[in-house]
């Protein structure tokens, strides 16, 4: 016996409705489809579900013992995919986005207030943390995307670059930041450097470079936010090399930045995402208007 869903609302409307033909109206089918749905359940059943008359349809005793346990199950079925679409819609309409500390404080509010002038009925979350957190975030399926300095992907997640930045030196300035130079790697030769922590990945491309200069120091003084970076560069605790991205931030401080030449060395930003997680339009169109507003960060 297999009993399927129209087969049993066709049986619930003719129950309490009382007329085929009225029913069938209401269903929205034929008066014949109807019929043909209610011979096949009583086929499947053994059992007449009606009495038919000439006026009136009225239910048979198995019928009645039918009726409740048809509108339980077709109700309680009604109830869970009501809430299971209304949640999915949310879904949806809902994307959460994880971010290290830089990223979501200089770069997502901008990029925020222009996605919801863009797309009002998308609600954005956003989780700021580090960079493992946001990579246990996206795995676990508690953010939809990570943004940051993913040198390479974690097990089970995507990995794809949406921006480039250069490295850059940034010293004390005496009178605030007066635009963006350029100097040569030589030019950190001798100087107090400050730094991320030795096991950061930017910190280590950095520290590759510096090497070659003569300026490896292990035993640097380190922070783990280049916001606190920043601010002991203006302190005058010494200089710091950092990516482009942080412009934005070092324009708050009293620091000048130059463009690290001979050699310009990249990095790459990248959204990391669930491995097999379809890519919803939310997705695509953040990510449209994130490629936007990158560039103008290395500027």
């Amino acid at each position: 016996m297999n009993l399927s869903m129209r087969q049993m609302r066709a049986f619930l409307h003719v129950a309490r409705i009382g007329n085929f033909t009225r029913a069938a109206e209401q269903a929205h089918m034929t008066q014949a489809g109807l019929s043909t749905l209610v011979r096949e359940m009583e086929r499947q059943l053994g059992t007449r579900l009606f009495d038919r008359t000439t006026r009136m349809v009225v239910l048979t005793a198995a019928g009645r013992r039918l009726l409740p346990v048809v509108e339980r199950v077709l109700g309680e079925l009604d109830d869970v995919t009501g809430r299971l679409s209304a949640e999915g819609e949310e879904a949806r309409q809902t994307l959460r986005i994880a971010a290290t500390p830089l990223v979501s404080s200089h770069l997502l509010p901008q990029v925020f207030a222009g996605f919801r002038q863009s797309h009002p009925r998308i609600q954005l979350r956003l989780f700021d943390a580090d960079l493992r957190e946001v990579e246990t975030l996206v795995a676990a399926g508690e953010a939809d995307m990570g943004l940051g300095f993913f040198f390479k992907a974690a097990p089970g997640l995507e990995r794809v670059a949406v921006g480039h930045f250069q490295l850059m030196r940034v010293m004390p300035a005496a009178t605030g930041a007066p635009g963006v130079g350029s100097a040569p790697w030589a030019a950190l030769r001798g100087t107090s450097l400050l730094g991320l922590p030795p096991g950061n990945p930017i910190q280590k491309l950095i520290d590759r470079h510096l090497a070659a200069i003569g300026q490896a120091d292990p035993a640097r003084p380190a922070f783990n936010l280049f916001n606190t970076l920043i601010a002991m560069v203006e302190a005058g605790f010494g200089s710091a090399v950092m990516p482009t991205f942080a412009l934005a931030a070092c324009r708050r401080h009293a620091v000048r930045a130059d463009l690290l030449v001979k050699p310009k060395v990249g990095v790459d930003f990248y959204r990391i995402t669930r491995r097999g997680v379809h890519e919803t339009e939310a997705m695509q169109a953040f990510c449209a208007t994130l490629a936007k507003a990158l560039p103008a960060l290395s500027r």
